[in-house]
């Protein structure tokens, strides 16, 4: 392949990416903390207290020694169905009825900052169609959810991957 011909160290390092992309695929995680020296426990079911708890009295214990890293899987809003149905309204909650999950919201006597940011952006957008929004998930708390109904083909969702967002930035320019 191609990396043969940029040596063997390269080569290798692919080698390596592959071996672990190919673990990680199928559900064995612990191979590459393990590789770095860590003590791989989980995927662990992050609601789960009881277990937890265990892991966790196993890891403190003395005879246990070395880095440990616990994987642990949570879902956000779990339990409380209006979090569950609209997780990215209980990111940063204000006050809120947790009868009903109707969040408070007070009238701010100046501008927030997001719909300054938001519309400020809008405007650059308008006379520069290189301009493009990128955000990770946050479109609301960004202001990047006004963004997108002003310029649908221009703005960017990346998930709940920061990194990969500027990643997608660099690539783009």
């Amino acid at each position: 392949g191609v990396t043969k011909q940029i040596g063997d160290p390269m080569h290798e390092l692919a080698a390596k990416v592959d071996e672990y992309s190919h673990d990680l695929i199928n559900g064995s995680a612990s191979t590459l903390f393990e590789d770095l020296g860590f003590r791989y426990i989980g995927p662990v079911d992050g609601h789960n207290i009881d277990d937890l708890v265990d892991i966790l009295k196993q890891v403190k214990s003395p005879k246990k020694t070395g880095p440990v890293l616990i994987h642990v899987v949570t879902e956000k809003g779990l339990g409380y169905p209006y979090a569950e149905k609209a997780a990215d309204k209980y990111h940063g909650v204000a006050k809120f009825d947790f009868a009903t999950g109707k969040q408070f919201k007070t009238k701010a006597p100046t501008p927030l900052l997001t719909s300054c940011f938001a519309n400020a952006l809008i405007a650059e957008a308008e006379v520069d169609k290189n301009i493009v929004g990128i955000h990770a998930a946050m479109g609301g708390g960004t202001g990047m959810n006004h963004f997108l109904r002003r310029f649908p083909t221009r703005c960017f969702d990346v998930g709940i991957a920061e990194q990969h967002a500027v990643t997608f930035a660099a690539e783009s320019l």
